[in-house]
Order: structure tokens, then C-alpha cells, then sequence
């Protein structure tokens, strides 16, 4: 199809047709016979074709109808990966509405701010998600109703809106006959994205944003589809690489595409990669560095059958590549990019050998380029801001109610990553850290904000500053700085409730793992935090320089 995106046209172009819908693309246009899904729980896997796929969906939509949704309303998804998760999404498309996918590690505040922030009307969220959130349900203001997957104990007196059941809603609703006529542009997904202040922004992105991925796609898992290909990531499918990396676009290319709803384990890996003879995997790095660190060697992958391995979120490393091209018996294909311009660079190696510990190469349809504070291109060897040209089709539509945000990402024609960079001779990129403090945390982008505003919310806590500090396993590590309040004493066990207090409200991966208790924090003029003086803390104190 020639929205796949010509790989091999000498001068790539954009073909972006005038009307195009995400469920339209990934089960409509499929052989309804053909294997969509497959959801391994471990001790049982379902199975699942595209004209199932597409029946859920189209029921889903009909669901949505019944509430009252139309187009352009919002609705968040909070559901480990399956076939619940995929119909709600493909449902939304469908009818024009718009999903907000939320992760389902966050706690109450994070889901409360996410919802509130995009208005959502409806809430559908795993059972054991509803639980530990149900306290915040009351603070969404506008929404109408709660769909649960899975049956829950008992429901809470205080709920203020209906909670409903998915399955028997599903099951009982007829098939809509609906199709919107969505066009590229058209709202399809908001998906939220931290940054150095504040709260988390919402990358509002359009129906392209399917097709946008697939020139990246195609070319880190070489050339995909090949004959019997199978997808699989451990990444949440709350994220744009879980998402866009890799679920969408193997449905549109015909592939099935394995979901695991229950926690990643380097032993469970190797079982999902042997038992369904994935051929295409995105692991992020964590991941593989959790899998090689527990011994996992040749013969336990001898059942592994990969012909293409992606990872991203944060640098591989020369040791771990090495790993994985000795154990696993594959090379590894880098890619990068961000929520609001996702794929955009990355590498190859059946086609071309990048240099070692590079990023790779702009991808076909992007345009990439090194600027310096002025926005001059800088010189090669030479560290500047990884910037993307503007008006491309996988470019985010603007941050949802946040015009001026947006206008901050995107000006003077480019879009700036806020990513330094360097290259070479060869064309390569090289990644040289940060422009600002987001911390890159197993592949996760946390915002130091949110995190301090959370501390802040305990009644022990005067003031906090949070840094990302270097960690051999994730990347990097939250690391916080927390000034007491007048009358409060440091102990480990404040620390260890700090923690906790954290990982409840926002998400398990965000909480401090590193806390330090001081009598003040270093502050400019302005009274903005000095983070290059925490980081210099944190280095004198762990001995990391």
C-alpha cells in the first residue's frame, strides 16, 4: 500500500492520503482470517484474527455511542496490553474520538491531572488499576462514566459516576457500521509527555501519526513485513514506542502481534520469543540488560528465532550490543525519537554499518539537523541541538490547550528535541545528553516537576529539587534533595515513606530512588532550582565522578 511509505524511491516522498483512520488501516484493510493477536498470560494464550479484531472494535464504538461520545470527545485507556485495550483504542478511531493512553503504573494524581487536563468523558481501566485510583475518581470533573476490565470485589460508596462492566458492554452491544471520515490531520490520540516544569503535557497527535511511523518501522526491523513475521514488545502500550514502535503498524502490515498483560521478567522473554516464534522484537534497553545480567546465555535462547531487534529510550552501550548479537544471534537496531515526533533517526545494519556507539542516520521522509543557540547549523564534530524540520507528517498536532507550549517546541521551521548531539564524516549521529532536565530513566522521560510538586504534597516537606543521576541498569536514577519542614527530623524511615508516597500518587518509576536530606537548596536569583549544583552534590556524595 503506498501509505506503507516506498523505502526504496530514490527521492522518498510523503504519501499521505486525503482520508485515512488508524482502524481502518490496521483491521479493516486486513484478511479478516488472518492472526491480529495473541495474549499469553503465562499459563493460557487466547488467540485472536483481525475480523475478531475489527467485530470488538466496532462494538466497542457502538459502547461509546450509547454513552453519548461523538467525535472529537476524549476517552483515557488504562489497561495492560490485550485484546481490551486494542478494541477501546481501535473503537475510539473508528468513531473519531480521541484516547488518552494512560499507564498502568500511575497512581490517583497522575491519573487525575492526565484526565482532568484532556477532558476525558469516559475512563476505562483494568480492574486492579481501578482500585488502587478509585480515591481520585471524584476529582475528574466532566466524566461520565468508568468501564472496568475484569469484575471488581465490591465498588466504592463515594464513586460520584456509573462504573460499568467491559465484557458485558462489549458483549452485548451490535456492531457499528460506522466509520468516521477521519483525515490525517484529524484528532486521534493525546499522549502525555513530562517536561522540566510543572505538570505533564499532552502531545496531541492526528491520524498520520500511523503512517508517519512507518518509514522508521520498516527499516529497523529490516524491511518488515517479511514472511511470518510476530511482533512483540514488553513496552507499556501507554507510550508512542509501545504504541507506534510497534502494535499499530504490525497490525496495518498484516503482522500479529503478541500481547503480555503481566510484568516483564528476563525468563518470561525468552519464554514469549521462543513459545510464539516472534520474529520482531522492540526491547528497550533496560530490558536486555536485565536479561543479560541474570545469566541468560545461548542455550537458554536456543529456541529464539528473531530476525530483527529494536530498542530505544535510552543509549545501548558497546557491551550490551555485543551480548545481544552473541546470545540472542541477532544485531541490534537502534532507533530514537520523541512523543511528539516519534522514529525519526536510527540504524540499519542490514543495510548500512554505523559506527559503534552511534545513533544511526535520519530515516527516510526526516529531515535532521544540529543547531546551535542561535539556530545556526553547527559544523561537524561539533555539539548542537538535535532538531527536526517542521511540517512533517509525524509531527505532533500541538500540546493539547497549551498553544504557547507548543510555539516553545516548534519555531524558526524545526522542531527542537531539547537532545544535544554531535556527527561525523559518515553522516551518524552521535547523543550527547539533555539540553534541559528531563531524566531518561529506563526508557522512561520523567519531568522533575511533577515529582517535586508530589513531595511537596507531604506534610513533612518544605521544598525538594530533583535531578536524574547516572545508574548502570536504567540509565539514569531519580535522585531527590527534600528540605524538611520546621520541626521535622531526617530518618530512614521519612525516606523510605517519602518514597512511597512518590511511587502511590504518580507512577512506580518515578519515585526517588536516591533521597538526601538538606537544610536548603541552591537557587538562582529568581528562585528557579540550580540543578548543576545538585548534580555536583549528588556526584561528591556517591562518588560518581
Amino acid at each position: 500500500m503506498s501509505w506503507w511509505q516506498d523505502l526504496e524511491a530514490e527521492h522518498f516522498e510523503w504519501a499521505v492520503p486525503e482520508q485515512f483512520n488508524i482502524a481502518h488501516a490496521c483491521v479493516d484493510e486486513q484478511n479478516p482470517d488472518d492472526l491480529a493477536l495473541v495474549v499469553d498470560t503465562g499459563g493460557h494464550w487466547a488467540r485472536y484474527t483481525f475480523g475478531e479484531v475489527a467485530t470488538m472494535s466496532r462494538k466497542f464504538a457502538t459502547v461509546l455511542a450509547d454513552l453519548g461520545l461523538v467525535s472529537g470527545d476524549r476517552v483515557g485507556v488504562m489497561v495492560p496490553q490485550g485484546i481490551e485495550v486494542l478494541a477501546t483504542h481501535l473503537g475510539a478511531f473508528r468513531s473519531g474520538i480521541v484516547t488518552v493512553p494512560l499507564s498502568v503504573k500511575f497512581g490517583s494524581d497522575a491519573l487525575v491531572h492526565r484526565m482532568r487536563d484532556s477532558g476525558a468523558k469516559v475512563l476505562v481501566v483494568e480492574k486492579d488499576c481501578y482500585e488502587r485510583v478509585a480515591d481520585g475518581i471524584g476529582d475528574i470533573p466532566g466524566l461520565e462514566a468508568v468501564i472496568v476490565v475484569g469484575r471488581l470485589d465490591q465498588l466504592s460508596d463515594s464513586t460520584p459516576v456509573q462504573i460499568l462492566d467491559f465484557h458485558s458492554l462489549v458483549d452485548d452491544a451490535a456492531e457499528s457500521s460506522e466509520l468516521v471520515a477521519t483525515g490525517p490531520d484529524s484528532h486521534a490520540i493525546i499522549i502525555y509527555t513530562s517536561g522540566t516544569t510543572g505538570n505533564p503535557k499532552g502531545a496531541l497527535h492526528g491520524h498520520r501519526i500511523l503512517l508517519a511511523h512507518m518509514p522508521g518501522m520498516r527499516t529497523a526491523f529490516d524491511n518488515a513485513p517479511q514472511l511470518g513475521d510476530v511482533f512483540w514488545t514488553p513496552a507499556d502500550w501507554a507510550w508512542i514506542g509501545g504504541l507506534f514502535d510497534v502494535l499499530f503498524p504490525a497490525l496495518a502490515l498484516g503482522c500479529p502481534v503478541v500481547a503480555t498483560p503481566d510484568k516483564f521478567t528476563p525468563s518470561r522473554a525468552v519464554e514469549i520469543l521462543s513459545r510464539h516464534k516472534v520474529t520482531g522484537a522492540f526491547i528497550p534497553p533496560t530490558a536486555l540488560k536485565q536479561m543479560r545480567s541474570i545469566g541468560i546465555d545461548k542455550t537458554a535462547a536456543r529456541g529464539i528465532q528473531l530476525r530483527a531487534l529494536g530498542t530505544g529510550g535510552e543509549a545501548l552501550g558497546e557491551a550490551l550490543q555485543a551480548w545481544v548479537a552473541s546470545t540472542l544471534g541477532v544485531d541490534v537496531n537502534e532507533f530514537y525519537g520523541q512523543t511528539e515526533m516519534n522514529l525519526t533517526i536510527g540504524t540499519s545494519r542490514s543495510k548500512w554499518s554505523p559506527a559503534s556507539g552511534s545513533m544511526g542516520r535520519a530515516f527516510p521522509g526526516f529531515e535532521v539537523t544540529l543547531l546551535d543557540p542561535l539556530g545556526e547549523p553547527v559544523e561537524i564534530g561539533e555539539v548542537g541541538e538535535i532538531c527536526v524540520k517542521a511540517g512533517n507528517p509525524g509531527q505532533f498536532l500541538g500540546y493539547w490547550n497549551q498553544p504557547s507550549k507548543t510555539d516553545e517546541k516548534v519555531y524558526d521551521g524545526w522542531i527542537h528535541t531539547g537532545d544535544l548531539g554531535r556527527t561525523d564524516d559518515a553522516g551518524n549521529f552521535w547523543y550527547q545528553g539533555r539540553a534541559d532536565d528531563v531524566i531518561s530513566s529506563a526508557g522512561y522521560r520523567i519531568g522533575p516537576g511533577e515529582i517535586e510538586e508530589c513531595l511537596l504534597s507531604h506534610d513533612e516537606v518544605a521544598m525538594a529539587g530533583v535531578i536524574g543521576v547516572p545508574d548502570p541498569l536504567r540509565g539514569e536514577a531519580v535522585h531527590a534533595f527534600v528540605v524538611l519542614s520546621e520541626g521535622s527530623n531526617s530518618s530512614e524511615e521519612l525516606r523510605q515513606e517519602l518514597q512511597t508516597h512518590v511511587k502511590s500518587r504518580l507512577a512506580f518509576y518515578q519515585y526517588p530512588r536516591e533521597i538526601t536530606f538538606i537544610d536548603s537548596l541552591p537557587l538562582t536569583t529568581t528562585g528557579k532550582i540550580l540543578r548543576r549544583e545538585l548534580r555536583a552534590l549528588a556526584t561528591s556524595a556517591n562518588g560518581l565522578g
